[in-house]
């Protein structure tokens, strides 16, 4: 996606080759009109797949998957990183680990809103080593929904979060997939 990549390279801070900061527009603060576009891209790309339910984690994927659950007219889940009064049984767990903030976090989903029946889409904001849609696969397993695909905004390349998912049969859809990062300096895979 071309106006993200821009977006990128104007904005985006490389931090070292391991880390990109896009929170002037996506992380911290978020441009809706960006992020609306990157909905639509995602359900046009995904159109064909009759997801029932968008699901991401808490926080920085909320936004593109509202703007995708919008344009395929279904709900949104966000799996929960905190306990909650009002969530604390018939839950899905599982644990992921954070590679920006150095934590494990246990990811919850009510049963209530995930089912045998529901065709789930994935969409995060960075995959690298694939751990939170890893751990929101195996929300749906224990669901026994259906995970249609993944939508990721800023994919990682030289990690080995794709080829993980693509070994499980995941299809992944990155609308920015970057192929070196160091300080100052960010080049894209075509």
């Amino acid at each position: 996606m071309k106006e993200l990549k821009d977006r990128i390279l104007k904005e985006g801070q490389a931090l070292s080759k391991e880390v990109l900061s896009v929170d002037s527009f996506l992380n911290h603060q978020v441009d809706p009109v960006l992020v609306q576009k990157m909905g639509k891209e995602f359900a046009r790309y995904f159109k064909d797949k009759h997801v029932t339910k968008v699901i991401t984690v808490e926080s920085s994927g909320i936004a593109p998957a509202i703007f995708t659950a919008l344009e395929l007219n279904v709900p949104v889940i966000f799996a929960r990183k905190h306990k909650s009064l009002t969530l604390t049984t018939d839950l899905y767990t599982s644990d992921v680990y954070s590679y920006t903030k150095e934590t494990f976090n246990t990811i919850s989903v009510s049963s209530h809103y995930l089912n045998e029946w529901d065709r789930v889409l994935i969409i995060d904001d960075f995959l690298a080593n694939g751990q939170a849609v890893k751990g929101m696969l195996n929300i749906c397993s224990q669901a026994k929904a259906q995970p249609v695909g993944a939508g990721i905004v800023i994919e990682k390349s030289w990690q080995k979060g794709r080829s993980m998912l693509e070994e499980q049969g995941v299809d992944v859809y990155s609308l920015a997939r970057i192929q070196e990062l160091d300080e100052g300096k960010i080049e894209f895979l075509d």
